[in-house]
């Protein structure tokens, strides 16, 4: 089952990339994969209150763009894992200057450049599961 492409021509490179990574939890599985290749049950840990038919749905669009590897394990019982192809690493980083802006103007929290949220072992606002020391560039000092 494909993505399902709105008819037509983009207007810009912004509306073909939100086409990508458009809907609530996109941008969030990608950033759980920026860190590690994970299994199915890590990423739904690392993206609380996604469903289980969101997020297979989402991960099947963004393999099919080209986003996410999904590699299945020739064992018993079977193992999927999922990671970001060099196409999703480069959206991530492309992203990078749009969550420097949500935590400048949305959350006040206008960190200096570089600067890796709190202190190691601190817990991530959002996710409990995730430390400072695991917060992706693009994610730091959401915590």
């Amino acid at each position: 089952m494909g993505t399902v492409r709105r008819p037509g021509a983009f207007v810009c490179g912004i509306d073909a990339a939100m086409d990508v990574i458009g809907g609530k939890w996109k941008v969030l599985i990608l950033w759980a994969l920026n860190e590690q290749t994970c299994r199915f049950g890590e990423l739904r840990r690392l993206v609380p209150g996604i469903t289980e038919k969101v997020l297979t749905s989402h991960l099947r669009e963004l393999e099919d763009d080209g986003i996410v590897h999904r590699e299945v394990h020739a064992e018993i019982p079977p193992r999927v894992e999922y990671s970001l192809t060099p196409l999703g690493f480069a959206l991530n980083e492309a992203l990078g200057p749009l969550g420097a802006w949500g935590r400048e103007h949305v959350l006040g929290q206008g960190a200096p450049e570089g600067v890796q949220g709190g202190p190691e072992g601190t817990p991530h606002a959002r996710n409990p599961h995730v430390t400072a020391d695991r917060v992706p560039a693009d994610c730091a000092g959401d915590s």
